[in-house]
């Protein structure tokens, strides 16, 4: 016979009476006092609450050890929410969604170190305070050519942050092919338009030429700008104006010539079986003044925006009161050094970046890894229907759109759940495995996944 609601709100325990549980003191010592007994007080009002609407709760369901039961699970889950590291079986190298770029494995001791004191903007000889950027100054000069560099939290930053402080309340001319929209609806002419700067389109969609630059070209103009297109490609009857002749007309009006150049590469991507991409060093030997581009993707880094180029025009950007709001902390200055230092020796990056490592792997030992897998992930569910397929890696992250890597894949499907499902379980695994799907088939890239990540895949199907 069941309790009437009165006596089953009586049988309620106290805050109190479940901490006074001895189970309780090590939750205490892990979550704090203020967690658990919120946490606990929480429990309690959904169990009066539950009484309340009229639901058969049991007495055992109201006792101090089946709540505190409750709270260290639920304390557990609230512990293990939130950001964490996930498998990218995608097939998407900078996957936007899982962080972008994998950074190497020599950021470790220096992130480590900078958690702490650290000598960000102190020189260790004088004690006088110095740029912030100072610690990779010189490898910046070094790898790109450039006589000086301003680093903010990102391309999009720097962007803004080149137009204000150079071209504010003056005309930027751009080929109207190159106004880019890319993630997040981030769109170039809305930030011309936030710096101050006034747009000024030439040509059409699919052909540009010198002589629109040309004929743009007036006493407003205060910049002529060529921008990376990021995530798309314009294929077939189309011309475009190289960074080169922009700077030769840029040259010979005095006017300055900035190239947003998006991914930002720093070595020649056909070694790595990539189309070319114009490279800073390219870019700027060619005659553009500045030079900006994004430290997470080819450079692999954590996120940035480095501005690169004449010293001048540096310092004037410099001076800008907006850097101070752009600028980046101790921990990005840390990761991004330790990172940069892989470029001086290109021949060691298959070996030591993750992301020129997926680059770099042979198709046949890509092969092995997804037959040795899928015996392993078959012997633990003999009921799934597992394959090894042929597919296609993309660079992603707004890098190289349409360029594609061959790769293979471990196909899984089963009669009894749909693919959704299947992915979802994958997902919500301890350690979370992200796939994508086709034809109704979880599909794991085997490029994206790291040897020392397949057990994960494993725990995850079994």
């Amino acid at each position: 016979m069941s309790l009437p609601v009165k006596d089953k709100l009586r049988k309620i325990p106290s805050v109190d009476a479940v901490l006074q549980l001895s189970q309780a003191f090590p939750l205490v010592e892990s979550y704090g006092h203020t967690m658990v007994a919120d946490t606990i007080r929480k429990i309690l009002d959904e169990l009066r609450n539950l009484i309340l609407k009229g639901d058969d709760l049991k007495p055992t369901d109201l006792t101090v050890d089946v709540v505190l039961d409750r709270a260290a699970l639920l304390l557990s889950v609230l512990q293990r929410s939130g950001m964490k590291r996930a498998v990218n079986a995608t097939g998407i190298i900078l996957h936007t969604g899982l962080g972008r770029a994998v950074m190497p494995e020599s950021v470790r001791t220096p992130l480590l170190d900078a958690i702490g004191y650290c000598n960000v903007q102190m020189d260790l000889e004088t004690g006088d305070r110095i740029r912030r950027e100072s610690c990779i100054l010189d490898l910046v000069r070094e790898l790109t050519g450039a006589e000086d560099a301003v680093l903010v939290n990102n391309n999009a930053g720097a962007t803004l942050l080149v137009l204000r402080a150079l071209a504010k309340d003056k005309e930027v001319v751009i080929s109207r092919g190159e106004l880019i929209e890319i993630g997040g609806s981030f769109r170039l002419p809305d930030v011309m338009a936030e710096s101050g700067a006034i747009l000024r389109e030439i040509g059409t969609t699919n052909k540009t030429h010198a002589k629109d630059y040309e004929a743009a070209i007036c006493a407003k103009t205060g910049m002529l700008m060529k921008a990376h297109k990021s995530n798309f490609n314009i294929v077939g009857f189309t011309q475009e104006v190289g960074i080169d002749k922009i700077a030769e007309i840029g040259r010979k009006h005095g006017i300055i010539v900035v190239d947003d150049l998006g991914c930002g590469a720093l070595i020649p991507l056909e070694l790595f079986g990539l189309p070319h991409e114009v490279t800073v060093r390219e870019s700027l030997s060619a005659g553009a003044d500045i030079a900006l581009f994004s430290t997470d993707k080819l450079i692999g880094g954590p996120q940035g925006g480095l501005i690169v180029g004449c010293k001048d025009l540096i310092e004037k950007i410099r001076k800008q009161p907006l850097y101070r709001a752009l600028r980046v902390c101790k921990m990005t200055l840390a990761a991004l050094e330790a990172t940069l230092k892989l470029f001086k020796s290109p021949e060691l990056l298959a070996k030591k970046h993750p992301i020129y490592c997926m680059l770099g792997k042979s198709l046949s030992e890509i092969e092995m890894q997804a037959v040795q897998l899928s015996k392993q992930i078959q012997t633990l569910k003999p009921d799934l229907k597992v394959s090894v397929i042929k597919t296609i890696t993309y660079l992603g992250g707004g890098s190289l759109p349409g360029s594609e890597l061959p790769s293979f894949a471990v196909s899984i499907a089963s009669k009894k759940i749909s693919a959704e499902m299947l992915s979802k379980i994958f997902r919500r695994a301890a350690v979370p495995v992200v796939p994508h799907i086709k034809d109704d088939e979880v599909i794991l890239d085997m490029r994206t996944v790291f040897p020392e990540d397949v057990h994960y895949i494993l725990e995850a199907v079994n």
